[in-house]
């Protein structure tokens, strides 16, 4: 056998065997968003921006595409939903004190403001989380009056 058949069936055979090694699919029976929702308000606009730009990485339930039925493409998916979620956790918003979110709005207004969220590498394959310039200002509105809200609950009374 030539050297490149070899070559060609070793790597088919890795890759076939690489299928059987899946990482854990972030699906929570619990994806309870309510808490957020209700204590943030966000205007229906900026809800829908949320659901469509953001959920999939930062909460407890990502819509995973067809593609990540594949590995490798399917441990790099599910490194990004885990880093995602270290940073912000839109699920667990109830067990963070009033500083914790008034420092992760604050971040979310500087990331969508410096175009770093949604990532580049999301945006490839949902279109729908690309975010206009007025979406993005609408984001960050809401995140600053958001932000004084849990500014004033810390003031000393």
């Amino acid at each position: 056998m030539k050297l490149g058949k070899k070559i060609g069936w070793t790597l088919l055979i890795l890759f076939l065997g690489l299928q059987l090694y899946r990482p854990e699919k972030n699906k929570s029976e619990s994806n309870n968003l309510q808490p957020f929702l209700v204590e943030t308000n966000p205007p229906a606009e900026v809800e829908a921006i949320l659901k469509a730009s953001c959920y999939d990485c930062h909460s407890n339930s990502t819509n995973y595409p067809w593609y990540n039925q594949v590995a490798p493409v399917s441990w790099w998916i599910a490194d990004h939903v885990e880093e995602g979620k270290e940073h912000l956790n839109f699920a667990d918003w109830a067990q963070y004190s009033n500083k914790k979110k008034d420092h992760k709005l604050e971040e979310v207004i500087e990331t969508v403001e410096s175009s770093e969220m949604p990532l580049d590498e999301y945006t490839w394959t949902h279109e729908e989380a690309r975010l206009s310039e007025a979406q993005r200002k609408a984001i960050m509105a809401w995140a600053n009056q958001t932000r004084a809200m849990y500014q004033l609950a810390d003031l000393p009374k």
